[in-house]
């Protein structure tokens, strides 16, 4: 088979990875670890800061004292050690937005103590309008900024993820399927069309040369 690792939709570089590997999350094994695992929080723009202070007071309650008091100095955001702007953190890893799944708030079919979001339950309960920071959302996906506006996506490994992957490649769903909701939320209807042709094509290529 050519090998191409890099393809244009609608001129957002994608790696071919997101069409050849296969994830779906699985909280049952992981226990959301990528909520408060890593030095830094998730990386967000100025404009989903402000969404998230529009957010916040609908978060709020679901928040630790500790997040809450984090959030009090130094607010919801904060540029790292790199330069990114990303989401502020309680004891160097957990995001502020962590929660546990704990009674009497328990998910039914997650295990007690895994990691959910604030933002998220607050916009699913009708309460704000803010999912939650589409660097989250596109997870495993990475964006990453080129000169010129330009724009590549290209697949993240973690360890904690590696049930996600086992299971998606149990049910054979592709990266880019799994992710349809978050990839339309970032780059429109039209664009992820495009990308499915783009794969139906790819896929044609790889069953004629395999």
């Amino acid at each position: 088979m050519k090998h191409i690792p890099i393809l244009d939709v609608g001129g957002v570089l994608i790696s071919t990875s997101l069409l050849t590997e296969y994830f779906c999350c699985d909280l049952s094994a992981c226990g959301g670890a990528c909520c408060i695992e890593g030095d830094a929080g998730a990386p967000v723009t100025p404009d989903e800061v402000a969404e998230i202070e529009g957010a916040l007071d609908a978060a709020w309650p679901q928040m630790s004292a500790m997040a809450q008091s984090v959030v009090d100095r130094q607010g919801v955001a904060y540029t790292d050690l790199e330069g990114e702007l990303v989401t502020s953190i309680v004891n160097g890893k957990d995001c502020v937005f962590t929660y546990y799944n704990y009674p009497p708030s328990q998910v039914p079919d997650l295990p007690e103590g895994c990691c959910l979001c604030a933002l998220e339950k607050a916009c699913r309960e009708g309460r704000s309008r803010f999912m939650k920071p589409i660097s989250c959302a596109l997870y495993p996906i990475r964006e990453k900024h080129f000169g010129g506006g330009l724009i590549g996506l290209n697949l993240h490994h973690w360890a904690v993820c590696d049930a996600a992957y086992k299971r998606g490649r149990e049910m054979g769903i592709p990266v880019y399927r799994f992710l349809r909701e978050p990839l339309i939320r970032r780059f429109g209807e039209a664009w992820y069309a495009e990308l499915e042709q783009t794969a139906d094509a790819f896929y044609r290529e790889y069953e004629g040369q395999s």
